[in-house]
């Protein structure tokens, strides 16, 4: 295994892109569902990333990426299309201490970019390191078909349940309660009565 896989943190941490066109775009995507402070370097924006500013989602500087701008970043996306833009924001990002990502170049990169489903709070990474795009897109799409939209509602719900379930003293008895809310009642419920029909059934 040569990537280790792992959920990072991203609340309120600053995220730095090196690039404001569609290469970018693309990655901001994802991350626009965090609650990262994301910050977008580069001039001549792609349409989405100018919505996205508009919207408050990030914030878009209209000029290139100086060695300051990663100070205080987690992640930093070198994501020009310009090799030597790229590699230069990827250093400036290892300087400041942060994890840095070339797009599309993983040789020069600290760490990948996923394959997502999103279920939030349920999200399930799928990945090839690099080496199957097509077979990561194939299982992407199976998993989507598996995980029906109201998976992320059941858990969500279920969560603030937890501390009741928690009476139950005996382990079988918790984990027997929990498969027939997961995979019985909150289903049913659901498909029924909607999120209201959940707690109900709870």
């Amino acid at each position: 295994m040569k990537y280790y896989p792992a959920f990072l943190k991203l609340e309120n941490e600053r995220v730095v892109f090196s690039g404001a066109g569609d290469h970018a775009a693309a990655k901001i995507n994802l991350l626009i569902k965090t609650s990262a402070d994301i910050h977008v370097f580069g001039v001549n924006a792609s349409a989405r990333v100018s919505d996205w500013a508009q919207a408050k989602k990030i914030t878009l500087h209209e000029r290139t990426m100086l060695a300051k701008d990663a100070l205080g970043a987690r992640l930093v996306y070198g994501a020009n299309d310009e090799p030597h833009l790229d590699a230069q924001a990827a250093q400036w990002g290892r300087d400041a201490g942060a994890l840095s990502n070339i797009v599309d170049n993983l040789d020069a990169s600290d760490f990948l970019t996923p394959a997502i489903v999103d279920r939030d709070p349920v999200i399930v990474a799928i990945g090839t390191e690099g080496t199957a795009p097509v077979l990561a897109r194939k299982i992407k799409s199976d998993v989507e078909a598996m995980l029906p939209a109201t998976t992320g509602p059941l858990a969500r719900i279920a969560n603030g349940f937890r501390p009741v379930a928690a009476r139950l003293k005996d382990s079988v008895a918790r984990r027997d309660f929990w498969q027939q809310f997961f995979f019985q009642r909150g289903p049913k419920a659901i498909a029924t009565d909607g999120e209201p029909g959940v707690s109900a059934a709870l």
